[in-house]
């Protein structure tokens, strides 16, 4: 229940959320104007590039779907688990989603492709990490569920229904850290361009380090 989650928790969810909103921005304003972050346009685009028999498009947008997807693997052999507590290696994930980011600056530096493979990688990586807890689904790389959410609420509110208020303030938090990120993005991106996304290779390590402060920090003595 989002009612169990720890404070740690949501200051992290906007943190990662900021991060995916400013790495999403830098794939729609870069040459390839390609979303990052999320699947479901990538998939539409490359239906509509097989039904145009655009070969060239088709592999390049199922390489992104490849990349995420190989994010998520990589998300599940680290952690090992959807159940979201210390000890888990959750500051490595993140360690390596910064890896990913950074590398990604000079490989679209140099106009190549592989950068933005390597993008969506971290953005697979990131969404699989904070996928579930407790069976409440959390999602920090796209923003469909929480518009959902916040419209099912509402709903709820105007017949009288009882709200989940944590569950409400959990999407205006996620929202709010996408819509940030975006505005930082654009932004970084005006004036160092691809060079932007160094900014949520650092903030990941960053939180990487807080996780793993703050799991030294708690665990139990002796």
């Amino acid at each position: 229940m989002i009612s169990k989650l720890p404070s740690w928790i949501w200051a992290g969810a906007w943190a990662l959320a900021f991060v995916a909103g400013m790495v999403n921005v830098v794939g729609l304003l870069g040459f390839e104007h390609q979303a990052v972050t999320h699947l479901t346009g990538t998939t539409s685009m490359l239906a509509a590039a097989v039904a145009e028999l655009d070969g060239a498009s088709a592999l390049h947008l199922a390489a992104v779907l490849f990349s995420f997807m190989a994010g998520t693997v990589l998300s599940g052999y680290i952690i090992q688990d959807s159940t979201l507590q210390l000890g888990r290696r959750y500051g490595i994930a993140l360690l390596l989603e910064s890896f990913l980011l950074c590398l990604s600056v000079p490989l679209l530096n140099w106009g190549s492709p592989s950068g933005m493979y390597a993008a969506s990688c971290a953005c697979g990586l990131q969404n699989a990490m904070v996928s579930a807890y407790s069976g409440a689904a959390i999602r920090t790389t796209h923003l469909s569920g929480m518009f959902t959410d916040l419209g099912i609420f509402l709903g709820h509110f105007l017949r009288g229904l009882p709200v989940d208020s944590r569950r409400l303030w959990l999407c205006v938090l996620i929202i709010s850290g996408f819509f940030c990120g975006g505005i930082v993005g654009a932004l970084a991106f005006r004036w160092i361009s691809y060079s932007a996304l160094l900014i949520p290779g650092v903030l990941t390590a960053l939180t990487a380090a807080g996780y793993i402060l703050h799991q030294w920090r708690t665990r139990p003595a002796g």
